[in-house]
């Protein structure tokens, strides 16, 4: 049975992989296309946990909910118990959500209020980042940066690649690949976009950060909630790591070490509506496979994993760049906009091509149907590296 799905306007979108920056915590079963059924999540109605059927790729049969599968990363890194399986959200329980965050008491493990330098703080009136914060040495390179010729060839040839997959007047693509050798990237077109779930590794991330702050390792619970936003793209464990993080305050003072600097955190709970751009994705994988990245060895280790063991049906997307999937690491994020009924699809991670390793990020908005998203957004990451290969890496 092939499932429809409404998002909180009610309007019904187009089949594809679900994924919701507000979804509740309830996955539930669908009527055939076509069906008149809206599907509500109430107290009353509610899915089993496990139910797991977001970001299944195309026609990919859902994963069995027999019971929780064992957890090989979070029991590699900490003799973790094994997960449960993650459920997908709904988005019909925004509001419950909403309102859950608001009440949310304050983040057990956001740093203290600290004054921020001056004359710091963004152009919507939030603090700026601590004193103290400082990017690591690979964010602070500037734009000016000498680009060799060949490497601006590569650029005009991205775009003659890219610029036909924006045939569609809403569709909006931002490719860029990092050679973390050479140190440049490639990079096509411009602008912010939604994360969607992408934001999960950038939560993650702060989380490892502000444990390695306080001197220990993750817990078990923590293990357990990051491998399943991650790995399963669970928005019931992403919700609880936003407030452990303190919200989008908290990771707008974790992405100032980060580096981000085009990167705010999503409002009111809305995690999925965290704007990005395809540069500032780049400086979130430095900080998980860079060495000078702020996070220590192990907890850079960690995440990779994480991002190297995604489920079946999500390990779409900068992949298609990959020769074969040995050494991909990659997290996707996918969401129907209420308003328009267009879709955003985004893929981010390192893909190994000819034995050499890039950092990719592909982020685009404006697609009629998931599907369409996925093979856009594919066809992209598969452009950039056929023009890398072509000249000759710069």
């Amino acid at each position: 049975m092939t499932p429809v799905v409404h998002d909180d306007d009610r309007r019904p979108v187009s089949r594809g992989p679900i994924d919701d920056h507000r979804a509740g915590p309830h996955a539930h079963p669908a009527p055939s296309p076509g069906a008149a059924t809206t599907l509500r999540a109430t107290p009353a109605a509610r899915a089993p946990h496990g139910t797991h059927h977001h970001g299944q790729r195309r026609g990919a049969p859902h994963a069995a909910a027999s019971g929780p599968p064992t957890d090989p990363v979070a029991a590699a890194a900490a003799g973790a118990a094994p997960d449960r399986d993650g459920a997908a959200g709904h988005p019909a329980a925004a509001p419950h959500h909403r309102a859950a965050a608001r009440r949310a008491p304050a983040a057990r493990h956001a740093p203290s209020p600290r004054r921020p330098a001056a004359g710091a703080g963004t152009d919507d009136g939030r603090p700026g980042a601590p004193e103290e914060a400082r990017p690591p040495a690979y964010a602070t390179r500037g734009s000016a940066e000498r680009v060799p010729p060949r490497w601006a060839e590569a650029t005009a040839a991205l775009a003659r690649s890219v610029e036909p997959l924006e045939a569609e007047p809403a569709v909006r693509i931002s490719v860029a690949v990092l050679d973390p050798v050479t140190g440049h990237t490639l990079r096509y077109g411009a602008g912010h976009y939604e994360t969607a779930s992408i934001v999960k590794v950038n939560i993650v991330a702060g989380l490892l950060l502000l444990a390695q702050d306080e001197g220990r390792p993750l817990t078990a619970e923590e293990r357990r909630l990051a491998s399943d936003a991650v790995r399963s793209s669970d928005n019931d464990a992403t919700h609880e790591l936003w407030a452990m993080i303190g919200a989008e305050e908290g990771l707008d003072r974790l992405n100032a070490r980060f580096g981000l600097g085009l990167t705010r955190g999503g409002e009111d709970g809305h995690w999925g509506l965290t704007r990005t751009t395809a540069a500032d994705q780049i400086t979130v994988l430095r900080a998980v496979f860079d060495p000078r990245s702020p996070l220590a060895r192990p907890a850079r280790a960690y995440l990779e994993r994480l991002m190297g063991s995604v489920a079946e049906g999500q390990r779409w997307g900068v992949s298609a760049a990959a020769a074969e999937a040995d050494g991909t690491a990659l997290k996707n994020g996918w969401l129907p906009r209420s308003h328009t009924g267009l879709w955003n699809i985004n893929s981010i991670g390192r893909v190994e091509v000819d034995g050499r390793e890039y950092l990719m990020a592909v982020l685009s908005s404006g697609h009629r149907t998931g599907d369409a998203g996925i093979e856009r957004v594919e066809a992209a990451a598969r452009a950039a590296m056929d023009v890398i290969r072509s000249t000759g890496r710069a």
